[in-house]
C-alpha cells in the first residue's frame, strides 16, 4: 500500500505545486514508482510535466466516466514517475467540486485507495483555500506537508490550517498526521526571513524545513523539465537546494 503525502496550506503562492513536483522526481529518481494526483482545478503540475492534454484527466475518474488506470499517465523523461493530471478543461473538477462532491466527501479516498496498488509513494497537490475537494483530498492522506514563505501571513494561514485540520480529524475521523512545515525560497542574508524561520522553529511538536531561492524552479517549469539534472547555461540545481530535498524525501516516506 502507497504512502499518500499531500501539500498544503490554504495561502496561495507558497510554492506547492513547486514543491510537489520537485519532490515527487526526488522519489522517483530514486528508483520509487511515484504517483502525482493533480488535485488543483488550475491544473498547474499536470501543464508542467504534461506537453498535451492527455485522454482523460482526475474529474473524469471521480465522474465514473473512465477507470483510474485509463486517467494515469507516464512523464516522460522521468523514470517512475507518473500523473493522474487535471487540465482545467471547461473547469470540469471546479465543478465537480462545487456540486457532486458535496454528496461522496470519501470519493478522493477511494481512488486514492484503488490507486495505491501499483505504487510505492503517492503525491498530491493541492489548490489554495480549504474547500470541499481539498478536505477530500486531506482525508484521502496519510500526512499533509505545509510549505509556507517567509512572511508574516504565511505564520497567520498555518495558524488557520493547523486550527481547521483539527476540525476536520474530528469531523470526518480522519487521521492525517501533520508535523512538518516547509519555508521555501528561503534566504538567510534576509532579516525577515531568518526571524519567520525562528518564529516558525517555537511552533511545539513541528518539524521546519528549508528550501533555499533558487531560480532553477521556474526555468524547469518553463521548459517542462525535472529540475534533477536540469541545466541552463551549464547551472542546475543548488547545492543546498538538493541536500534540501534529499533531507525532504529521507524524512516523508520513512
Amino acid at each position: 500500500m502507497a504512502k499518500t503525502v499531500a501539500f498544503h496550506l490554504q495561502k496561495g503562492g507558497v510554492g506547492k505545486t513547486t514543491i510537489s513536483g520537485t519532490l515527487a522526481c526526488q522519489s522517483a529518481l530514486g528508483g520509487h514508482k511515484t504517483l502525482i494526483v493533480d488535485c488543483d482545478p488550475q491544473g498547474n503540475i499536470s501543464s508542467w510535466f504534461l506537453k498535451e492534454p492527455p485522454k482523460y484527466e482526475l474529474a473524469d475518474v471521480l465522474q465514473g466516466k473512465c477507470y483510474v488506470n485509463d486517467a494515469i499517465v507516464k512523464v516522460p523523461a522521468v523514470d517512475n514517475l507518473y500523473i493522474l493530471p487535471t487540465f482545467g478543461i471547461g473547469g470540469t473538477l471546479k465543478l465537480y467540486s462545487e456540486t457532486k462532491l458535496a454528496e461522496e466527501p470519501f470519493v478522493l479516498q477511494d481512488l486514492i485507495s484503488e490507486a495505491s496498488a501499483g505504487f510505492e509513494r503517492i503525491v498530491l497537490d493541492l489548490s489554495p483555500g480549504l474547500g470541499r475537494l481539498e478536505r477530500s483530498a486531506l482525508i484521502a492522506s496519510d500526512e499533509v506537508v505545509s510549505p509556507m514563505i517567509s512572511e508574516v501571513f504565511s505564520l497567520d494561514g498555518l495558524e488557520i490550517f493547523i486550527h481547521e485540520l483539527v476540525k476536520i480529524r474530528k469531523n470526518m475521523r480522519a487521521s492525517v498526521k501533520h508535523n512538518k512545515v516547509i519555508i521555501n525560497s528561503y534566504d538567510s542574508r534576509i532579516k525577515q526571513h531568518r526571524d519567520i524561520y525562528a518564529a516558525a522553529l517555537k511552533a511545539k511538536n513541528y518539524e521546519v524545513y528549508l528550501i533555499p531561492v533558487d531560480p532553477i524552479f521556474r526555468k524547469c517549469q518553463e521548459a517542462g523539465k525535472a529540475p534533477q539534472g536540469f541545466k541552463i547555461k551549464g547551472r542546475g540545481m543548488k547545492d543546498s537546494t538538493i541536500a534540501a530535498f534529499e533531507k525532504l524525501d529521507k524524512d516523508i516516506w520513512k
